[in-house]
């Protein structure tokens, strides 16, 4: 699992009109900044810095980068800027916005504007730690889910409909605005990218959201893809923690008992949804992510159960957006 080696910008950097207010996360592939713009409004600048491919030291502005890993850096900034540029034409209360895109000290910064909540991970672990490990308030409820993921529906359809997929879809990625409204953040198609045209590099997934299309090298990816990841997003709210990682579940598959563990706590419905997301063939997946929010929308067969409303979100602003990375929502290769 690696971690961002990189020494951050520092404190009161002026870069691109934008004044750099200390760094509020990093992972493996990127640091993320609290930053002011020339009106005095917070955003987040998001850094392309692969730490597998560069090295910036303490009192640096521009990463170094050796001369073997200078082409596959290049091209995951080709990527990241490219992605960058189609997410900022969406403009969808759903999917995170993008404010502006800019290059800078060799590598390209991602502004994105603020929002105040916290990640859906946050409000599984809240949830979780109030009922103990297993116990049902653990989990979140159906209604919740059913309202918390048509959002989060909304925002993917947008994105697909904009030739983009997610490829890093995770509870650590969905984040609840504080009227518990969705936003789809930290897209992962430049990673995937990177991790294609560099096998010696460790794998660029979240193990037990990533799909099994993720551990085949060559695979066809589509919007199939991203409804595993949806699939495996909801079960981590129903269960409290992700489903057993795609690649040992061809080996010995033991998602079915644990869905049998759910009977009696949702619907039919959505449990048999989930279950055709969490399809080790992508054939057998929901063939688009309409026909999940179809059965997201519909009245269940059964009535749901009374359940407590969910906690509100602590006024974490930014903090709650980028900052903390709870237990099940960490990359194989660091995240961000």
């Amino acid at each position: 699992m690696a971690a961002q080696n990189n020494a951050p910008l520092p404190e009161g950097l002026e870069i691109a009109g934008y004044r750099i207010v200390k760094k509020i996360a990093s992972g493996g592939f990127s640091i993320v900044y609290l930053a002011y713009d020339a009106e005095g409004s917070a955003v987040a600048i998001k850094e392309y810095l692969p730490s597998a491919l560069a090295l910036r030291q303490p009192g640096e502005l521009a990463p170094s980068i050796s001369r073997p890993n200078q082409p596959l850096f290049r091209i995951g900034l080709k990527c990241f800027f490219e992605e960058g540029r189609a997410l900022a034409r969406i403009n969808h209360p759903n999917v995170v916005r993008i404010v502006n895109f800019f290059r800078a000290h060799d590598t390209v910064y991602m502004v994105m504007a603020y929002e105040s909540g916290q990640s859906l991970q946050e409000q599984i672990a809240r949830a979780h730690g109030k009922g103990g490990k297993g116990g049902k308030d653990s989990r979140l409820g159906e209604g919740f889910i059913r309202k918390t993921f048509d959002g989060v529906c909304r925002g993917l359809r947008e994105t697909h409909a904009n030739k983009l997929l997610h490829l890093d879809l995770k509870p650590a990625n969905i984040y609840l605005r504080s009227d518990g409204s969705p936003i789809l953040l930290d897209f992962g198609a430049a990673r995937q990218a990177v991790g294609l045209d560099a096998p010696m590099l460790a794998p660029m997934y979240t193990p037990g959201f990533a799909p099994p299309d993720l551990y085949t090298k060559g695979a066809p990816l589509g919007p199939w893809s991203d409804i595993y990841s949806l699939g495996a997003a909801m079960y981590a709210c129903m269960t409290g923690a992700p489903p057993q990682a795609a690649d040992a579940r061809k080996v010995d598959d033991k998602l079915g008992a644990q869905f049998d563990k759910l009977l009696g706590a949702y619907s039919p419905e959505l449990i048999t949804m989930v279950r055709a997301c969490l399809a080790l063939d992508p054939m057998a997946r929901p063939q688009s992510v309409f026909a999940v929010q179809k059965v997201l929308q519909a009245v269940p067969s059964t009535p749901i159960a009374a359940e407590p409303a969910a906690s509100a979100p602590p006024a974490g602003g930014l903090r709650g957006l980028f900052g903390r990375i709870g237990t099940f929502g960490r990359s194989r290769n660091g995240g961000q």
